[in-house]
Protein backbone atom coordinates (compact mmCIF):
# COMPACT_ATOMS: atom_id res chain seq x y z
CA UNK A 1 0.00 0.00 0.00
CA UNK A 2 2.76 2.17 0.70
CA UNK A 3 4.07 2.27 -2.80
CA UNK A 4 0.97 2.27 -4.23
CA UNK A 5 1.13 5.39 -6.38
CA UNK A 6 4.59 5.04 -6.93
CA UNK A 7 4.14 1.69 -8.65
CA UNK A 8 2.48 3.12 -11.59
CA UNK A 9 5.50 4.79 -13.24
CA UNK A 10 8.44 2.94 -11.63
CA UNK A 11 9.64 -0.14 -10.28
CA UNK A 12 10.48 -0.98 -6.73
CA UNK A 13 13.35 -3.47 -6.12
CA UNK A 14 13.92 -4.50 -2.67
CA UNK A 15 17.30 -6.09 -1.94
CA UNK A 16 17.41 -8.40 1.29
CA UNK A 17 20.14 -7.51 3.94
CA UNK A 18 22.68 -9.96 4.15
CA UNK A 19 22.10 -11.51 7.04
CA UNK A 20 17.73 -11.70 5.91
CA UNK A 21 15.50 -13.29 4.03
CA UNK A 22 17.35 -15.55 1.03
CA UNK A 23 20.19 -14.69 2.42
CA UNK A 24 20.08 -15.43 5.94
CA UNK A 25 23.31 -16.80 6.81
CA UNK A 26 23.24 -15.32 10.03
CA UNK A 27 19.73 -17.70 11.31
CA UNK A 28 19.50 -18.35 14.84
CA UNK A 29 18.21 -21.61 16.67
CA UNK A 30 14.48 -20.97 16.44
CA UNK A 31 14.03 -21.11 20.71
CA UNK A 32 16.47 -18.07 20.31
CA UNK A 33 14.67 -16.05 18.07
CA UNK A 34 11.24 -16.39 19.92
CA UNK A 35 10.13 -13.54 22.36
CA UNK A 36 9.93 -15.33 25.40
CA UNK A 37 13.25 -16.55 25.35
CA UNK A 38 14.45 -12.97 24.52
CA UNK A 39 12.42 -11.30 27.54
CA UNK A 40 14.24 -14.07 29.76
CA UNK A 41 17.68 -12.74 28.70
CA UNK A 42 16.24 -8.91 28.83
CA UNK A 43 16.28 -9.40 32.68
CA UNK A 44 19.17 -11.68 32.94
CA UNK A 45 22.10 -10.91 31.15
CA UNK A 46 23.96 -14.32 32.08
CA UNK A 47 20.93 -16.00 30.05
CA UNK A 48 21.45 -13.27 27.11
CA UNK A 49 25.11 -14.52 26.89
CA UNK A 50 24.58 -18.01 26.66
CA UNK A 51 22.04 -17.31 24.44
CA UNK A 52 24.72 -15.59 21.97
CA UNK A 53 26.71 -18.46 22.61
CA UNK A 54 24.09 -20.89 21.30
CA UNK A 55 23.48 -18.38 18.10
CA UNK A 56 26.41 -18.05 17.93
CA UNK A 57 28.07 -21.75 17.29
CA UNK A 58 24.63 -22.27 14.76
CA UNK A 59 25.87 -20.10 12.67
CA UNK A 60 28.00 -21.73 9.53
CA UNK A 61 30.13 -20.36 6.58
CA UNK A 62 29.73 -16.72 7.87
CA UNK A 63 31.47 -14.36 9.44
CA UNK A 64 29.29 -12.10 11.41
CA UNK A 65 31.98 -9.01 11.45
CA UNK A 66 30.86 -8.41 7.79
CA UNK A 67 27.30 -7.68 8.39
CA UNK A 68 27.69 -3.96 9.16
CA UNK A 69 25.59 -1.13 7.66
CA UNK A 70 28.63 -0.52 6.01
CA UNK A 71 28.62 -4.04 4.17
CA UNK A 72 24.91 -3.75 3.04
CA UNK A 73 25.68 0.09 1.66
CA UNK A 74 28.61 -2.06 -0.42
CA UNK A 75 25.66 -4.45 -1.61
CA UNK A 76 23.16 -1.90 -2.29
CA UNK A 77 25.62 0.16 -4.81
CA UNK A 78 26.28 -3.10 -6.38
CA UNK A 79 22.96 -4.33 -7.09
CA UNK A 80 22.78 -0.49 -8.69
CA UNK A 81 25.67 -0.99 -11.19
CA UNK A 82 24.58 -4.29 -11.79
CA UNK A 83 20.72 -3.14 -12.68
CA UNK A 84 22.36 -0.11 -15.15
CA UNK A 85 20.45 2.39 -13.07
CA UNK A 86 22.54 5.49 -13.03
CA UNK A 87 20.70 7.23 -10.36
CA UNK A 88 18.24 5.75 -7.88
CA UNK A 89 15.17 7.18 -5.56
CA UNK A 90 16.08 5.63 -2.48
CA UNK A 91 13.71 4.69 0.20
CA UNK A 92 14.24 3.63 4.13
CA UNK A 93 12.69 3.04 7.03
CA UNK A 94 13.31 2.79 10.63
CA UNK A 95 16.59 1.34 10.51
CA UNK A 96 16.48 1.37 6.85
CA UNK A 97 16.87 5.33 7.36
CA UNK A 98 20.25 4.89 8.95
CA UNK A 99 21.32 2.68 6.19
CA UNK A 100 19.79 5.26 3.62
CA UNK A 101 21.81 8.26 4.99
CA UNK A 102 25.09 6.24 4.92
CA UNK A 103 24.27 5.57 1.15
CA UNK A 104 23.35 9.22 0.72
CA UNK A 105 27.19 9.99 2.80
CA UNK A 106 29.12 7.31 0.60
CA UNK A 107 27.19 7.55 -2.97
CA UNK A 108 25.46 10.64 -3.36
CA UNK A 109 25.80 10.78 -7.01
CA UNK A 110 24.34 7.93 -7.60
CA UNK A 111 21.04 9.42 -5.74
CA UNK A 112 18.14 10.90 -7.01
CA UNK A 113 15.81 11.59 -4.13
CA UNK A 114 15.53 9.98 -0.49
CA UNK A 115 12.33 9.29 1.48
CA UNK A 116 13.24 8.50 4.92
CA UNK A 117 10.45 7.58 6.93
CA UNK A 118 10.84 7.17 10.77
CA UNK A 119 14.24 8.68 11.09
CA UNK A 120 17.06 6.82 13.24
CA UNK A 121 20.18 9.97 13.29
CA UNK A 122 23.65 8.80 12.40
CA UNK A 123 24.39 10.59 15.86
CA UNK A 124 22.34 8.32 17.78
CA UNK A 125 23.75 5.36 19.55
CA UNK A 126 20.47 2.99 19.03
CA UNK A 127 19.33 1.99 22.55
CA UNK A 128 20.74 4.93 24.95
CA UNK A 129 17.37 6.43 24.38
CA UNK A 130 14.62 3.83 23.59
CA UNK A 131 13.59 3.65 27.59
CA UNK A 132 12.64 7.76 27.81
CA UNK A 133 11.06 7.41 24.04
CA UNK A 134 8.46 4.91 24.79
CA UNK A 135 7.62 6.33 28.31
CA UNK A 136 6.93 9.77 26.41
CA UNK A 137 4.93 7.86 23.74
CA UNK A 138 3.01 6.09 26.20
CA UNK A 139 1.98 9.25 28.44
CA UNK A 140 0.35 11.01 25.55
CA UNK A 141 -0.99 8.11 24.11
CA UNK A 142 -2.54 7.51 27.81
CA UNK A 143 -3.67 11.03 27.62
CA UNK A 144 -6.00 10.29 25.24
CA UNK A 145 -7.87 8.83 27.61
CA UNK A 146 -7.82 11.00 29.91
CA UNK A 147 -9.53 13.34 27.60
CA UNK A 148 -12.12 10.69 26.99
CA UNK A 149 -14.61 11.01 28.87
CA UNK A 150 -16.04 7.63 28.83
CA UNK A 151 -12.25 6.03 28.77
CA UNK A 152 -11.72 7.88 31.78
CA UNK A 153 -14.56 7.21 33.98
CA UNK A 154 -15.08 3.43 32.70
CA UNK A 155 -11.31 2.51 33.09
CA UNK A 156 -9.46 5.59 34.98
CA UNK A 157 -5.60 6.41 34.87
CA UNK A 158 -4.33 3.89 32.15
CA UNK A 159 -0.23 4.51 33.67
CA UNK A 160 -1.36 4.36 37.30
CA UNK A 161 -3.18 0.94 36.22
CA UNK A 162 -0.06 -0.15 34.10
CA UNK A 163 2.46 0.38 37.57
CA UNK A 164 -0.03 -1.41 39.52
CA UNK A 165 -0.66 -4.35 37.83
CA UNK A 166 3.86 -4.47 36.74
CA UNK A 167 4.22 -4.63 40.45
CA UNK A 168 1.65 -7.04 40.94
CA UNK A 169 3.21 -9.17 38.55
CA UNK A 170 7.22 -9.05 39.69
CA UNK A 171 6.19 -9.82 43.36
CA UNK A 172 4.07 -12.75 41.82
CA UNK A 173 3.51 -14.13 37.92
CA UNK A 174 0.05 -15.42 37.44
CA UNK A 175 -0.75 -18.48 35.56
CA UNK A 176 -3.49 -18.05 32.64
CA UNK A 177 -5.58 -19.80 30.91
CA UNK A 178 -7.19 -18.49 27.76
CA UNK A 179 -7.24 -19.23 24.10
CA UNK A 180 -4.20 -19.05 21.42
CA UNK A 181 -5.20 -16.06 19.33
CA UNK A 182 -3.06 -17.94 15.72
CA UNK A 183 -4.52 -21.67 17.08
CA UNK A 184 -8.10 -20.95 19.31
CA UNK A 185 -6.41 -24.04 21.07
CA UNK A 186 -6.80 -23.37 25.21
CA UNK A 187 -2.88 -22.87 26.58
CA UNK A 188 -1.80 -22.75 29.97
CA UNK A 189 0.92 -20.07 29.90
CA UNK A 190 2.69 -17.44 32.77
CA UNK A 191 1.90 -14.00 32.68
CA UNK A 192 4.77 -11.73 33.79
CA UNK A 193 5.84 -8.40 34.50
CA UNK A 194 8.05 -8.50 31.27
CA UNK A 195 5.11 -9.42 29.16
CA UNK A 196 2.81 -6.58 29.80
CA UNK A 197 5.94 -4.45 28.92
CA UNK A 198 6.38 -6.23 25.42
CA UNK A 199 2.53 -5.72 25.25
CA UNK A 200 2.27 -2.37 25.99
CA UNK A 201 5.43 -1.39 24.29
CA UNK A 202 5.05 -3.11 21.15
CA UNK A 203 1.80 -1.58 20.84
CA UNK A 204 3.11 2.09 21.23
CA UNK A 205 4.30 1.44 17.74
CA UNK A 206 0.52 1.93 16.19
CA UNK A 207 -1.74 3.72 17.92
CA UNK A 208 -4.85 1.76 16.13
CA UNK A 209 -3.43 -0.88 18.78
CA UNK A 210 -2.59 1.42 21.71
CA UNK A 211 -6.27 2.60 21.18
CA UNK A 212 -7.12 -0.71 23.41
CA UNK A 213 -4.29 -0.65 26.22
CA UNK A 214 -6.42 1.19 28.45
CA UNK A 215 -8.92 -1.51 28.07
CA UNK A 216 -6.55 -4.04 28.60
CA UNK A 217 -4.78 -2.76 31.57
CA UNK A 218 -8.06 -2.22 33.20
CA UNK A 219 -8.81 -5.66 32.81
CA UNK A 220 -6.07 -7.12 34.30
CA UNK A 221 -6.14 -5.01 37.49
CA UNK A 222 -9.27 -6.67 37.81
CA UNK A 223 -8.06 -9.93 37.60
CA UNK A 224 -8.90 -10.72 34.09
CA UNK A 225 -5.97 -11.75 32.73
CA UNK A 226 -7.06 -13.53 29.89
CA UNK A 227 -6.80 -11.10 26.67
CA UNK A 228 -3.81 -9.59 28.05
CA UNK A 229 -1.94 -13.16 27.79
CA UNK A 230 -3.33 -13.57 24.44
CA UNK A 231 -1.30 -10.52 23.05
CA UNK A 232 1.50 -11.23 24.85
CA UNK A 233 1.63 -14.73 22.74
CA UNK A 234 1.02 -13.09 19.49
CA UNK A 235 3.44 -11.00 19.97
CA UNK A 236 5.90 -13.62 20.69
CA UNK A 237 4.87 -15.53 18.06
CA UNK A 238 5.22 -12.25 15.43
CA UNK A 239 8.36 -11.67 16.61
CA UNK A 240 9.93 -14.64 16.55
CA UNK A 241 9.48 -14.45 12.41
CA UNK A 242 10.28 -11.09 12.02
CA UNK A 243 13.81 -10.30 13.66
CA UNK A 244 17.07 -11.84 11.98
CA UNK A 245 18.48 -11.97 15.69
CA UNK A 246 22.22 -12.97 14.30
CA UNK A 247 21.63 -9.30 12.19
CA UNK A 248 20.58 -7.60 14.67
CA UNK A 249 23.73 -8.33 16.51
CA UNK A 250 26.03 -7.39 13.84
CA UNK A 251 24.63 -4.23 13.31
CA UNK A 252 24.45 -3.53 16.94
CA UNK A 253 27.65 -4.44 18.47
CA UNK A 254 29.37 -2.70 15.74
CA UNK A 255 27.51 0.56 15.24
CA UNK A 256 25.92 1.24 18.90
CA UNK A 257 27.32 -1.19 21.55
CA UNK A 258 30.70 0.40 22.33
CA UNK A 259 29.25 3.57 23.38
CA UNK A 260 26.00 2.49 24.65
CA UNK A 261 25.65 3.17 28.43
CA UNK A 262 23.03 2.71 30.95
CA UNK A 263 21.38 5.79 32.18
CA UNK A 264 20.09 5.48 35.73
CA UNK A 265 17.57 8.08 35.21
CA UNK A 266 15.66 5.49 33.17
CA UNK A 267 15.77 2.98 36.13
CA UNK A 268 11.84 4.39 36.98
CA UNK A 269 10.66 4.26 32.87
CA UNK A 270 8.99 1.24 31.76
CA UNK A 271 12.13 -0.36 29.96
CA UNK A 272 14.27 0.69 32.52
CA UNK A 273 17.83 -0.04 31.75
CA UNK A 274 16.86 -3.69 31.06
CA UNK A 275 17.70 -3.24 27.08
CA UNK A 276 20.96 -1.54 27.02
CA UNK A 277 21.92 -3.89 29.90
CA UNK A 278 21.08 -7.40 27.10
CA UNK A 279 22.37 -5.59 24.17
CA UNK A 280 26.13 -5.20 25.95
CA UNK A 281 26.05 -8.63 27.44
CA UNK A 282 25.30 -10.02 24.23
CA UNK A 283 27.88 -8.01 22.49
CA UNK A 284 30.05 -9.29 25.03
CA UNK A 285 30.03 -12.24 22.97
CA UNK A 286 29.09 -11.52 19.31
CA UNK A 287 32.44 -10.47 17.03
CA UNK A 288 32.36 -7.31 16.42
CA UNK A 289 33.24 -5.52 12.95
CA UNK A 290 34.11 -2.34 11.73
CA UNK A 291 32.85 0.97 11.08
CA UNK A 292 33.80 4.38 9.66
CA UNK A 293 35.56 6.99 11.61
CA UNK A 294 32.77 9.34 10.45
CA UNK A 295 29.64 6.72 10.51
CA UNK A 296 28.21 8.67 13.96
CA UNK A 297 28.59 12.51 11.96
CA UNK A 298 25.92 14.11 10.68
CA UNK A 299 25.45 13.18 6.64
CA UNK A 300 26.03 17.03 4.58
CA UNK A 301 23.99 16.69 1.37
CA UNK A 302 21.82 18.76 -1.29
CA UNK A 303 20.06 15.55 -2.80
CA UNK A 304 15.94 16.24 -2.31
CA UNK A 305 14.84 14.27 1.16
CA UNK A 306 11.54 13.94 2.04
CA UNK A 307 11.48 12.77 5.92
CA UNK A 308 8.32 11.36 7.62
CA UNK A 309 7.39 11.34 11.28
CA UNK A 310 4.93 9.81 13.35
CA UNK A 311 3.74 12.24 16.15
CA UNK A 312 3.88 9.50 18.95
CA UNK A 313 6.76 7.65 17.25
CA UNK A 314 8.06 5.42 20.87
CA UNK A 315 11.30 4.45 19.56
CA UNK A 316 11.98 7.49 16.40
CA UNK A 317 10.38 11.13 17.99
CA UNK A 318 9.83 13.92 15.32
CA UNK A 319 13.28 15.71 17.02
CA UNK A 320 14.99 12.87 15.40
CA UNK A 321 14.10 13.71 12.15
CA UNK A 322 14.41 17.85 12.67
CA UNK A 323 18.04 17.09 13.84
CA UNK A 324 18.88 15.20 10.50
CA UNK A 325 16.78 17.99 8.56
CA UNK A 326 19.14 20.48 9.46
CA UNK A 327 21.94 19.09 7.65
CA UNK A 328 20.46 18.21 4.49
CA UNK A 329 19.21 21.54 3.02
CA UNK A 330 16.99 20.16 0.29
CA UNK A 331 14.60 18.46 2.60
CA UNK A 332 11.35 18.97 4.30
CA UNK A 333 10.37 16.87 7.35
CA UNK A 334 6.43 15.76 7.38
CA UNK A 335 5.03 15.04 11.09
CA UNK A 336 1.76 12.60 11.11
CA UNK A 337 -0.88 13.68 13.51
CA UNK A 338 -1.20 11.01 16.35
CA UNK A 339 0.53 8.15 14.05
CA UNK A 340 3.40 6.38 15.51
CA UNK A 341 5.86 4.17 14.13
CA UNK A 342 6.46 3.35 10.06
CA UNK A 343 3.93 6.15 8.52
CA UNK A 344 4.66 5.93 4.79
CA UNK A 345 1.17 4.13 3.77
CA UNK A 346 -0.96 6.10 6.55
CA UNK A 347 -3.73 8.54 4.62
CA UNK A 348 -2.24 10.47 1.81
CA UNK A 349 1.28 10.06 2.59
CA UNK A 350 1.78 7.23 -0.55
CA UNK A 351 0.48 10.23 -2.61
CA UNK A 352 2.76 12.78 -1.27
CA UNK A 353 5.80 10.16 -1.67
CA UNK A 354 4.86 9.23 -5.00
CA UNK A 355 4.50 13.27 -5.83
CA UNK A 356 8.21 13.93 -4.13
CA UNK A 357 9.74 11.05 -6.46
CA UNK A 358 8.17 12.35 -9.45
CA UNK A 359 9.34 15.97 -9.03
CA UNK A 360 12.02 15.51 -6.98
CA UNK A 361 10.80 18.88 -4.79
CA UNK A 362 10.24 17.99 -1.09
CA UNK A 363 9.74 21.88 0.25
CA UNK A 364 7.37 21.71 -2.92
CA UNK A 365 5.18 19.64 -1.85
CA UNK A 366 1.32 20.42 -1.12
CA UNK A 367 0.83 18.51 1.98
CA UNK A 368 -2.32 20.01 3.03
CA UNK A 369 -4.07 16.56 2.95
CA UNK A 370 -2.44 15.31 6.00
CA UNK A 371 -4.68 17.99 8.02
CA UNK A 372 -7.35 15.37 8.00
CA UNK A 373 -5.71 12.91 9.75
CA UNK A 374 -7.33 12.86 12.85
CA UNK A 375 -6.49 10.70 16.47
CA UNK A 376 -7.35 7.62 17.45
CA UNK A 377 -9.80 7.04 19.81
CA UNK A 378 -9.13 4.77 23.01
CA UNK A 379 -11.13 1.77 23.11
CA UNK A 380 -13.99 2.32 25.93
CA UNK A 381 -15.21 -1.28 25.40
CA UNK A 382 -14.47 -4.80 23.98
CA UNK A 383 -15.93 -3.44 20.35
CA UNK A 384 -14.00 -0.54 20.33
CA UNK A 385 -14.64 3.20 20.97
CA UNK A 386 -17.09 5.71 21.40
CA UNK A 387 -19.82 5.84 17.99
Amino acid sequence: PAFRDVLRQRDVILVDQRGTGRASTLACPQTLEDEHWQSTAVVDPAIARDMTRACLAEIKGADPRRYTTNDYVADLEAARAALGAAQVNLVGVSYGTRVALEYLRRHPAQIRTVVLDSVVPPTLILGAEHARNLDAAIDRQFALCAADKVCHERFGSPREKLDALLARLRAQPVEVSYLDPLTNERRTDTLTAESVSSVVRLHAYAPQQFAMVPMLLASAVEGRYEVMMSQARMIEEMLGDMISVGLQLSVSCAEDAPWLRADPADNHTLLGTSFVDFVRAQCEIWPRGNVPKDFHEPVKASNPVLLLSGEFDPVTPQRYGDEVARTLPNSRHLVLRGQGHSVMQIGCTPRLVSDFIEHADAKGLDASCLDQLTYVPPFTGPHGWEP
